[in-house]
């Protein structure tokens, strides 16, 4: 009788040279259902809605959020018959906390790491906020072979922080407040940020809604503390005017008048006539979240433009 030993071995054995032989893609190993490696060794979350034969939709989303903040657009278009796909920037919401690599290049480059793994082609590549830089700086590094169409909503693009170059900028002063604002204490940073300038729940007559709140504060408290404080520097320092020349395909760009937090003059009117016949949609009134405040707004133009010839 055989040993246990033996029939271990040999069982192993048999497993091996089965695996040998059957044509795995080298790819497939570094994707579950819900996440994908980097070849960094960053584990990106992502969600992957509606019918897998759907037309393709990626989102990127804003500081400090994660896809979360997604959700009303990707249900909208998803029960329209689009494929919506969206991950976790690394360093927020479920995906890892590298340490280093907390910057543009690398968020797009992790963004060609979804589009690789998932096998993504014709793709119309939606951003918000820093996830529209992200957007714009993935098309300057890997170009816009893959992309059918750009839509940029309330994005930090072409430039934030205020420069010799751009002299109507931020003051490079605001940024560094809220970078000491997020080490001193970063969870009321974020209650403020919600409850305030981000939704103009600081304007006069505005309805406040405690869950949007919650919600952006359980979003941001959810990335790492390191991270989202080096994204700071990468959402408002990046200069993306290289990166806007290169967009080739068709462009909409949201942006809300009323936008605290990213203002429209040196952002989404900028990036608009930066971009080769982009198409320009101002919400009037609408705050830097419009994503939720506008939402059923934003859903219909993002439909709207999708289906544009």
């Amino acid at each position: 009788m055989k040993s246990f030993t033996t029939i271990l071995k040999t069982t192993l054995l048999a497993s091996v040279l089965a695996l040998s032989t059957t044509n795995v893609q080298a790819d497939d190993f570094n994707r579950t259902a819900s996440t994908i490696t980097t070849s960094d060794n960053v584990q990106l979350y992502y969600k992957d809605w509606g019918p897998k034969d759907g037309e393709v939709v990626t989102f990127s989303h804003g500081w400090p959020l994660s896809s979360d903040s997604w959700e009303s657009q990707m249900q909208f278009l998803a029960d329209k018959g689009y494929r919506v796909i969206a991950h976790d920037r690394r360093g927020h919401g479920r995906s890892s906390q590298p340490w280093q690599g907390n910057d543009m290049d690398h968020y797009a480059d992790d963004l060609k790491a979804v589009l690789d793994a998932l096998k993504l082609d014709k793709v119309t590549l939606v951003g918000f906020s820093t996830g529209g830089g992200e957007v714009a700086r993935y098309i300057g590094r890997h170009g816009t072979k893959r992309v059918n169409k750009v839509a940029l909503v309330s994005a930090v693009t072409p430039l934030m922080v205020k420069t010799n170059t751009n002299p109507n900028g931020i003051e490079k002063s605001q940024f560094d407040g809220i970078r000491k604002a997020s080490n001193d204490n970063r969870s009321q940073l974020y209650l403020d940020i919600a409850s305030g300038p981000f939704y103009s729940f600081n304007r006069k007559g505005a309805k406040v809604s405690q869950g949007l709140i919650q919600s952006f504060w359980r979003q941001g408290m959810m990335g790492g503390a390191k991270n989202t404080y080096d994204s700071i520097a990468a959402f408002s320092a990046t200069d993306f005017r290289p990166d806007l020349a290169k967009i080739d395909v068709p462009t909409l760009v949201i942006h809300g008048d009323d936008d605290q937090v990213v203002p429209i003059e040196i952002s989404g009117a900028v990036s608009a006539k930066l971009i080769k016949d982009a198409k320009f949609i101002v919400y009037k009134g609408a705050p830097h979240g419009l994503a939720d405040t506008h939402k059923n707004k934003l859903n219909q133009d993002l439909l709207n433009f999708l289906q544009a010839k």
